[in-house]
C-alpha cells in the first residue's frame, strides 16, 4: 500500500512506477495507492508521517516501511524480498 497526496509532487512522481509494477507483479502481488486527505485514519493507524509512505504487507502484518521517492529498481527489490 501507498498512502499519498495525489496532489503532492513526490507521489505524481511515484504514481506512474507504481501503476508499472502493478502490471508487472499482477500475479503475485496487489499494489494499491490511497490518497491521504481521503483516509487520514490509515495514516494515523500506520504512523505515517510524511508522503509518500509506501508499507509492504506479508500476512496481514506491514513488514516493510520506505519513506520518500524510491526508484523503480528500489521497488522491485523490497517487492522480491518480500514475496520470498
Amino acid at each position: 500500500m501507498t498512502i499519498c497526496c495525489i496532489s503532492e509532487g513526490p507521489c505524481k512522481l511515484i504514481a506512474p512506477v507504481l501503476d508499472e509494477l502493478a502490471t508487472e507483479y499482477a500475479d503475485k502481488a496487489r499494489i494499491v495507492k490511497v490518497n491521504i486527505d481521503d483516509h487520514q485514519d490509515l495514516a494515523g493507524q500506520y504512523n505515517v508521517r510524511a508522503i509518500p509512505t509506501l508499507l509492504l504487507f506479508k500476512g496481514g502484518q506491514v513488514i516493510e516501511q520506505m519513506v520518500g521517492m524510491k526508484s523503480k529498481r528500489d521497488l522491485k527489490l523490497s517487492l522480491d524480498r518480500a514475496l520470498l
